[in-house]
């Protein structure tokens, strides 16, 4: 379970402002890629408040209802908060992993009160703030945790919502990953506008849905 040692060593130091930003989707084939960064309350504030606190965690081990619960709470509670979004149509400009970056940079810009010091999850990004990557930091630090669990419910909510448009991906159940439903779908419609034509399988999928028109 994630701890709020890293933030204490910092408030140690003399340093209040900590921010922990995480990112999701970055292995999707359709979809934004998404970033949060979230500064949390004070430290007397989250210790009278434990009994919520106690519950966050990365997100990829909650269930959905649960992630959904938490998210709430944290930006009822959070000193500050924002999300960063990267489009696909950027993606395939930028490539993934400059857009993961951009992604956390918009983020962390986006905040109201400007952090002294980020924690991030195992990588470091362009800002004039202290940065400190840490692997796994989804899993090790509060922040980091309370960012990832805001970043995966405002994406999950976005193509659930996308269900919508394009009903014949089932970006409700998979949210835009490459599952076998999701790949078979591919092959048979061809990509839309959500998918990221710099991954492989969606190219093969675009040879494939262009080869059987000419036929």
């Amino acid at each position: 379970m994630p701890t709020l040692s890293y933030e204490r060593d910092l408030l140690a130091e003399g340093v209040r402002l900590v921010a922990g930003v995480d990112e999701v989707g970055r292995g999707a084939l359709a979809g934004p890629l998404m970033a949060a960064a979230v500064i949390l309350p004070p430290m007397d504030v989250l210790e009278r408040d434990a009994d919520f606190w106690r519950y966050v965690r990365d997100s990829k081990t909650l269930s959905f209802a649960k992630r959904e619960s938490l998210a709430s709470g944290i930006l009822d509670r959070a000193a500050s908060w924002s999300i960063g979004t990267v489009e696909p149509e950027e993606i395939d400009e930028l490539g993934v992993g400059p857009a993961n970056r951009i992604a956390m940079e918009r983020a962390v810009l986006g905040l109201e009160t400007e952090p002294e010091v980020l924690l991030i999850d195992a990588m470091t990004i362009e800002s004039s703030a202290w940065q400190i990557g840490i692997i796994d930091g989804d899993a090790l630090s509060m922040s980091i945790a309370a960012a990832s669990i805001v970043a995966k419910v405002a994406r999950d909510n976005l193509m659930i919502a996308a269900e919508t448009d394009w009903p014949v991906y089932g970006f409700a159940r998979h949210k835009g990953y490459g599952v076998p439903s999701h790949l078979a779908a591919l092959r048979t419609h061809g990509p839309c506008s959500l998918h990221r034509h710099c991954f492989a399988p969606v190219r093969l999928a675009m040879e494939i849905v262009h080869a059987r028109t000419k036929t």
